[in-house]
C-alpha cells in the first residue's frame, strides 16, 4: 500500500499525487505503421522520452508526487510493458471518484495488457479503495471520457471508446461514492472526438472550454431515481460553469491541458495560449508550457498522459 489515500472531487483543485508512465521503448517508424496502430504520425521514442522527462519534471517542480507505474512492475512484466506503445495514456486506466477508484476497460484489445498490469498494481497500493472487480461486466470504459465537475456531478461521454452499457454498469458506484448527478453526452465517433477531454475541459472552478459543436448535443442527466435531458450549456451553467465556446482550435494541445491547482494550468507548447488568456477568467492564470509535441503525435495530450490520484479538497 502507498502512504496516502485517493481523493478527487474536481478537475481544478490542487494536485498532490499523479500517476504517469514512461513511453514504451519502440519507435513507430512510418505513417503506415502509425495508421495501423491508430496514431496520427510516426514517433521517435528517444524524443518521446525527452518529452516525458519534461512532463514529469513539471510535476516535481510544482511539488507534486509522481508515480511512474512502469518502474513498479516485476521484471517479467516490464519486458511486456516496454513494448506496449499506448501505456503512457494512463488517464483511461482508472478514475478516482471521491475516495474510491474504479477500473476502466479498454475500447480496443491492444490496450488490454496495460490495463491488467496497472490494475494489479493499484489493487496492491489501494487494497480497500480500488474496486478491481467493478469492470467484470464492463465492455468499454476509458476515463478520458470522464470529467469530474465538482462534488455533485460527473460528466461522461458515451462515444467510440466508452459504451452506454458500461456507464449503466458503474453508475451505481459513482452515486455511492458521493456524487448525486451524472450527465451523459453521446459525441460523434471520429478520431478527433475520441474522448470527452478532446472536446471540452475544465479550465477554472467556474469555466469549461469546449468545441462549439457540443452545444447541439443533448445531455442525459441522471440521478439515482430520475432521468431527463438538458442541453450542454444549461447543464453546465446549472452546476456553476460558464462555457467558453471555441470556433477554432487544434484539438489535442488546445483542449487537452491539466489543472495543477486553481491558479495554474499545465499546457502544451503547441497550445494557443493567447486564445485561452483572452477569456477574462483566465487572464490571471499561470500557464506552464512544456514540450510534448512528439508524444502528442500519438493522438493524445497532457491530460491523457496523467492520472490524478489525489487533489487537495478546498473548503
Amino acid at each position: 500500500m502507498l502512504s496516502f489515500q485517493p481523493n478527487c472531487w474536481s478537475e481544478h483543485e490542487e494536485l498532490e499525487v499523479v500517476m504517469l508512465c514512461a513511453p514504451a521503448k519502440l519507435d513507430v517508424p512510418d505513417l503506415k505503421t502509425a495508421e495501423y496502430v491508430q496514431w496520427s504520425s510516426p514517433i521517435n521514442q528517444a524524443i518521446a522520452q525527452e518529452n516525458f522527462y519534461e512532463l514529469r519534471e513539471a510535476f516535481e517542480n510544482a511539488g507534486i508526487k509522481v508515480i511512474d507505474y512502469s518502474k513498479e512492475l516485476l521484471k517479467e512484466d516490464q519486458i511486456l510493458s516496454d513494448q506496449l506503445i499506448n501505456r503512457f495514456f494512463v488517464r483511461d486506466l482508472a478514475c478516482v471518484f471521491g475516495n474510491v477508484i474504479l477500473p476502466g476497460e479498454p475500447g480496443i484489445s491492444m490496450r488490454r495488457p496495460e490495463y491488467v498490469q496497472a490494475h494489479l498494481l493499484m489493487k496492491k497500493w489501494f487494497s480497500d479503495t480500488f474496486l478491481i472487480n467493478e469492470n467484470n461486466k464492463v465492455k468499454a470504459l476509458e476515463f478520458g471520457d470522464v470529467l469530474i465537475l465538482n462534488k455533485d456531478v460527473v460528466f461522461i461521454n458515451s462515444g467510440i471508446r466508452t459504451s452506454i452499457e458500461s456507464i449503466e454498469q458503474v453508475k451505481g458506484k459513482i452515486f455511492n461514492a458521493g456524487f448525486s448527478e451524472i450527465g451523459i453526452i453521446d459525441l460523434p465517433r471520429r478520431s478527433d472526438t475520441l474522448h470527452l477531454d478532446m472536446n471540452c475541459n475544465v479550465a477554472n472552478k467556474d469555466l469549461v472550454i469546449s468545441k462549439s459543436y457540443l452545444r447541439y448535443f443533448p445531455v442525459n442527466v441522471i440521478t439515482e431515481n430520475t432521468s431527463r435531458y438538458e442541453m450542454p450549456e444549461q447543464f453546465l451553467n446549472r452546476h456553476g460553469f460558464e462555457v467558453y465556446w471555441l470556433m477554432e482550435y487544434d484539438t489535442v494541445p488546445d483542449l487537452n491541458f491539466l489543472n495543477l491547482d486553481p491558479e495554474t494550468l499545465l499546457i502544451s507548447k503547441k497550445a494557443h495560449k493567447q486564445m485561452m488568456k483572452d477569456h477574462p477568467k483566465l487572464k490571471k492564470k499561470k500557464f506552464i508550457e512544456i514540450e510534448v509535441t512528439e508524444l502528442e503525435k500519438s493522438g493524445g495530450g497532457i491530460r491523457c498522459m496523467t492520472l490524478p490520484f489525489r487533489r487537495k479538497t478546498l473548503q
